[in-house]
């Protein structure tokens, strides 16, 4: 059986092309609704915010907490 949709967004899918901050925070706040949300970032590069600092168990915690709830692809577009 599926898993039932959680939120008022449930249901929906988002997909965020966005970089850097204020379009990942809409799309975080998109899947802290609900939304299944699909980060697409650059192959070999990702999004900008991978490498920033600190880092906390090999991940920049800026890109941990404003990419949460997502899922994620590299796409060569």
């Amino acid at each position: 059986m599926a898993e039932q949709a959680q939120g008022p967004l449930g249901g929906i899918k988002a997909l965020d092309v966005t970089m850097n901050l204020s379009g990942p925070a809409a799309a975080k706040h998109l899947a802290d609704f609900g939304a299944d949300v699909i980060k697409v970032e650059r192959p070999g590069r990702g999004d900008d915010t991978r490498r920033f600092v600190p880092v906390y168990k090999g991940e920049p915690s800026s890109f941990m907490m404003i990419n949460r709830n997502n899922r994620g692809v590299a796409l060569d577009l």
